[in-house]
């Protein structure tokens, strides 16, 4: 079946180099694939549960939704979609090439740096060390450590291209090479932190800059992560499994430089009707409609493939899994640009609908894809039959009805929520508290539950099918294989396409790569940087106290950023329900933002000073006596943990390192002020006969809350919760 991606040599009759394809790390990455996607998708369904049934946070730190969320989109994204990438790219590019891979001893460093830092992840988000950025939460040691991980498997990816036997590059490593040197700029630029201890940071960005930068790396690390690589294994396990050629390799080249431009533009759209200056806004909106073609393009060719193939579909799960996959991609990524239309993302944003959008392509795209190259793999690389095509074929329907469970009640909810956060009555008040959506959202977030266990159900069917697969062959940890040596000169065909000379060049594709992707991001984050009239400052605003920087910080360890935004748009219900829209200069000294993806809670942008000190304990304390019927959870530690004021003058110092203006040698006063603010947050607890010790964390947390939002003094219109 090479023959389906590279040209035949003819002189592989005369001479031929023996070797052997490495499946024991493609065995060994399949292996991790499994355990890891069934760890994440528990946690995801833990969460799910959390927001129906509060008590399954179960009162420990660990266990509350705030530390569980970020362990599950991590471990999903990183653990089980990242070695699912790294699953198909090994057995792909060692077939693509006709080489076994540059070095195994590099492989196997991969493959266990890799695992450790998913357990690092785990450990440290569950821990409480978050950098609080979404979906880059992971402290700045794990950041180099996963820089260093990536390299080698670079090194390790380029090396085998280098030494390839086929001189033309296909399809799907043009995707791999695109992705290597994407995710490494992402990485590293989004990962830019000034380190105060072995294990925390604060973001190098601030406010406005800080949530640019952070979703030019959020929106193209599922770019670059979740879609490019995938399309990659798309090219190769497609054509594969049905013995048939790509539909258009015109296609393919189109939809390969058309889709890396165009998608690192599109960050700006996570930030519609924010402080974000309006050009940037708007960039990110146009390129996001013209994604619809490339995107489009790419599925099409990957559907297309297919044409005179449906009796196979019908009979192989794996080709099910595939079709179902690439059709969701099409469904995501049509959906994607209509949410970054400003009238529909006024509708959509911070609510369920975005959640349903990513899940169609978590579930479907990356899910049944990954499950379409299992199928395909293990049965191979074990010399076998699969154990039970039944079994696949009602993990099959089982996954899908799962999907649907999942995301159909979130559309409905985000509809519902959208359209009550907006009521007005004729009055002009707010027909709606937000704890009433929060109540109308619980038979919606059931059934979402519901269609996680679904999935996970399918997940765990697959996995037995395949251990019994495993336990009825034999492994083929080293694959013999044959192929004529490449030959030193090449005399390109007067017929071909300019873009031949490249795709023969994997350094210079590199490079073009990287200059392709690099420009979007640089047009749209440089100015905001250079140009000081997009973050104009206000005077009022300043820097943080010591005692609120350690509330900021209680805060965001807490992952409250992930239910609650701080970022009031400029629509008439969002003014009336919480106060003035918010400015760009009110966030000069946030590192890091919390903007906020998601309000599960009301939006906190003018929360101080609008309740007494008195409602934040009882709030943190038990939140159902305050708001009956909330989800949240409650904070027992905090009234028990004491204060780190060891680490103040640290934190002070790497603020100063950042540029906040705190004065020289503040670092050492730092304390006194702190013990000066705490005592009269205490003293007045109580007066309202709350009897709390000044040096307890909820003291500084509720030093923070009252100061979120009162740097401006800006009269008050909020009328409802």
């Amino acid at each position: 079946m090479s023959n389906l991606f590279e040209s035949t040599n003819p002189t592989a009759s005369v001479q031929t180099d023996k070797f052997f394809y490495d499946n024991k790390i493609v065995k060994w990455f399949a292996y991790a694939t499994m355990l890891w996607g069934i760890v994440g998708m528990l946690a995801g369904i833990l969460a799910a549960f959390q927001l129906v049934f509060p008590a399954l946070n179960l009162g420990m730190a660990a266990t509350t939704f705030g530390r569980v969320r970020p362990v599950h989109t991590n471990a999903i994204i990183f653990a089980f979609v990242g070695n699912g990438i790294f699953m198909g790219v090994y057995y792909s590019l060692q077939r693509l090439v006709k080489a076994r891979m540059f070095s195994d001893t590099l492989s196997r460093i991969h493959f266990w740096g890799w695992q450790m830092i998913i357990v690092l992840a785990a450990i440290t988000l569950l821990s409480g060390f978050t950098s609080g950025k979404e979906y880059a939460e992971l402290e700045w040691p794990i950041d180099i450590l996963i820089a260093l991980v990536w390299v080698i498997f670079g090194i390790n990816m380029f090396g085998t291209i280098l030494k390839r036997r086929e001189r033309h590059l296909y399809v799907a490593i043009w995707f791999y090479i695109a992705t290597f040197v994407t995710v490494a700029m992402l990485h590293i630029v989004n990962s830019m932190e000034v380190p105060f201890s072995w294990l925390k940071s604060y973001s190098m960005y601030a406010g406005v800059q800080d949530a640019l930068v952070q979703w030019w790396y959020g929106h193209n690390a599922v770019a670059f992560f979740l879609t490019t690589p995938y399309l990659g294994l798309m090219y190769y396990f497609i054509p594969k499994a049905s013995n048939r050629p790509v539909y258009s390799y015109k296609l393919s080249v189109i939809h390969f430089w058309a889709l890396i431009f165009l998608y690192i533009w599109a960050g700006p759209h996570h930030l519609l009707y924010t402080a974000l200056p309006n050009w940037a806004q708007s960039l990110g909106t146009v390129f996001s409609i013209m994604l619809i073609a490339p995107s489009w393009g790419g599925m099409l060719n990957g559907l297309l493939t297919l044409r005179g193939a449906w009796d196979k579909v019908r009979e192989e799960p794996v080709l099910k899994f595939m079709v179902v996959a690439v059709t969701a991609y099409g469904m995501a990524t049509f959906e994607g640009p209509m949410l970054s239309l400003k009238s529909v993302n006024a509708i959509s944003h911070f609510t369920d609908w975005t959640i349903a959008h990513v899940h169609v392509g978590a579930l479907g795209w990356n899910g049944f894809l990954t499950f379409g190259m299992f199928y395909y793999l293990i049965p191979k690389i074990f010399r076998t039959k699969l154990y039970s095509v039944k079994l696949a074929n009602n993990h099959f329907w089982i996954g899908t009805l799962g999907i649907i469970f999942y995301t159909v009640p979130m559309y409905f909810a985000g509809f519902m929520q959208s359209l009550a956060w907006k009521q007005i009555n004729d009055d002009g008040t707010l027909r709606y508290q937000f704890l009433d959506t929060v109540k109308q959202m619980q038979p919606f977030y059931l059934m979402r539950g519901i269609g996680g266990v679904l999935f996970l159900i399918g997940a765990l069917i697959m996995t037995y099918n395949l251990i019994k697969t495993i336990k009825a062959g034999t492994v083929l940890n080293d694959e013999p294989a044959e192929a004529a040596p490449l030959t030193k000169t090449f005399i390109p065909h007067a017929t071909e396409y300019w873009h031949r000379w490249i795709e023969s060049r994997p350094l210079q594709m590199l490079v073009f790569s990287l200059i392709a992707v690099a420009i979007g991001g640089a047009i749209e984050i440089i100015p905001t940087f250079m140009v000081k009239s997009n973050i104009p400052t206000i005077a009022s605003v300043k820097p943080y106290t010591p005692l609120e920087l350690q509330g900021r910080d209680i805060y965001i360890r807490e992952g409250c950023y992930l239910c609650h935004s701080q970022m009031i748009r400029p629509f008439r219900a969002e003014v009336l329900r919480y106060g003035e829209y918010s400015k760009a200069g009110e966030f000069v000294y946030d590192h890091p933002f919390q903007w906020g993806s998601k309000r599960t809670g009301p939006d906190l942008a003018r929360i101080g000073g609008k309740y007494p000190n008195s409602w934040h304990f009882n709030h943190m304390y038990e939140p159902s006596s305050i708001s009956p019927g909330t989800v949240m959870p409650n904070y027992p530690w905090l009234f028990e943990n004491n204060i780190d004021t060891a680490i103040t003058p640290a934190k002070i110092r790497a603020m100063q390192t950042l540029g906040v203006p705190y004065p020289e040698g503040y670092d050492q006063k730092a304390n006194k002020d702190l013990l000066i603010q705490a005592n009269g947050i205490a003293l007045n607890l109580s007066m309202d006969k709350i009897t709390i010790k000044s040096n307890k964390e909820i003291v500084a947390l509720i030093a923070y809350l009252q100061r979120v939002g009162t740097d401006i003094k800006l009269e008050q219109k909020a009328t409802s919760k």
